[in-house]
């Protein structure tokens, strides 16, 4: 395998660098005690320090290199990822508006593998008409990418607009640009969203006081034409005792 090929190279080269190294001289006219121990500091060259790096990036390699195999093989089961529900952790977007945000997140995923990377991103800018440099666009996926991967998923996707909804992102930031240039207005539509939501809600809770106040005045209306019938009962009965006497 590659990464054992790449260990064998390290250790060599490890080796044959242990082996240039001086041996400590002992200057002439000077003897040193058979029973004393003469101690040197560990001094590593930048070679060293070159090989010890690489050895921990070889063997980090490797681990993966293992990993991957052993998942290949049956030997090890994949880490689980978390099951990302954009309705249920984005619950200030109605569903148009995140299946309108998912829309134009696969339109520009022009690689189709479930993430927008710098070129991808830079093509889209462009697109809306608000082009950025490349530290611009370096900047933009930083400020959302929660994973530090270099690109943007489609829940970072969504944080952007999150965020341009809380007036959490600067006018003059890319990000802002691109909420703001999207066909999702959500800067205004999230904003007006929670609104109508809780004037909704305000509106339930009226509409259901009014129907228990109609409720109470049928209900006092009904006594009050029982009262009246039977004082008229009561009237007409006296006047018939009367005409009857």
């Amino acid at each position: 395998m590659a990464s054992e090929e790449l260990s064998r190279k390290l250790q060599s080269r490890l080796a044959a660098t242990r082996e240039a190294e001086p041996s400590p001289e002992v200057k002439p006219g000077l003897k040193a005690e058979p029973s004393e121990k003469v101690e040197l500091s560990p001094v590593r060259t930048k070679t060293q320090e070159a090989d010890a790096a690489c050895g921990d990036s070889s063997s980090e390699l490797s681990a993966k290199l293992t990993r991957r195999l052993d998942i290949s093989e049956g030997n090890a089961a994949p880490r689980a990822s978390r099951v990302f529900n954009p309705y249920t952790e984005f619950k200030e977007f109605s569903r148009k508006q995140i299946k309108d945000m998912e829309a134009l997140f696969r339109r520009h995923d022009t690689g189709k593998d479930g993430f927008i990377d710098l070129m991808e991103l830079k093509l889209m800018m462009e697109k809306l008409g608000a082009p950025q440099t490349h530290l611009g666009l370096k900047n933009m996926i930083k400020e959302v990418d929660e994973d530090f991967d270099g690109k943007l998923s489609f829940r970072e996707f969504l944080l952007i607009f999150r965020r341009a909804a809380a007036g959490e992102l600067h006018e003059e930031s890319g990000l802002m640009a691109l909420a703001r240039l999207s066909e999702i207005n959500v800067s205004i539509e999230g904003v007006m969203g929670a609104k109508d939501f809780f004037e909704a809600k305000m509106q339930a809770l009226s509409v259901g006081s009014k129907f228990e106040a109609e409720i109470r005045e049928e209900k006092e209306e009904r006594k009050r034409q029982e009262v009246e019938k039977k004082q008229r009962q009561a009237a007409f009965k006296q006047l018939q005792s009367t005409f009857c006497s």
